[in-house]
């Protein structure tokens, strides 16, 4: 398999951010998921809606859209883009046991989303390990992942 080229080296192997500016606008989508593990008992926290610092799941929605539109300014080399739409959502597994996060992250725009969806999981689970934390310090977030992207040069890419 041959390496790839990373865009954000030059040819001397220097960081660079990507011009863009030649580029054509077009639909990008991008999907990421991670989990957060925790205890039983705070699970059933989240779920009975006892936790103390209120709603876990609508804060962390609306962290995880305030993260995505923030990327450029936390990731350095990701351009600011025009965001169309972000929606986040939370599942209950008990399995884990613990929460699904998945955001999914559209733009029309020069480059892709990837980053603004991977970083919105990540908060969005940020956020619900700072909503319960006072009864489970041991949460372990896990699987931050993309899962989907569609639009651009390189086309439509799916976990397998």
């Amino acid at each position: 398999m041959s390496t790839p080229k990373l865009s954000h080296l030059d040819p001397r192997g220097n960081a660079r951010m990507v011009d863009v500016g030649d580029k054509a606008d077009t639909q990008r989508v991008a999907t990421a998921e991670g989990t957060i593990e925790m205890a039983p008992e705070t699970l059933e926290l989240i779920t009975s809606g006892s936790a103390h610092k209120g709603d876990v799941f609508t804060v962390a929605k609306v962290a995880a859209i305030q993260a995505a539109k923030q990327t450029a300014s936390l990731i350095p080399m990701c351009h600011p883009i025009p965001i169309v739409g972000i929606e986040v959502t939370t599942e209950l597994d008990a399995a884990l046991p613990g929460v699904r996060l998945r955001a999914r992250v559209r733009s029309s725009g020069k480059t892709g989303v990837e980053m603004e969806a991977l970083t919105a999981v990540s908060v969005g689970l940020l956020t619900v390990y700072d909503m319960v934390k006072a009864a489970d310090r041991g949460m372990k977030i896990n699987n931050v992942r993309l899962l989907e992207k569609r639009g651009g040069k390189s086309g439509h890419w799916t976990r397998s």
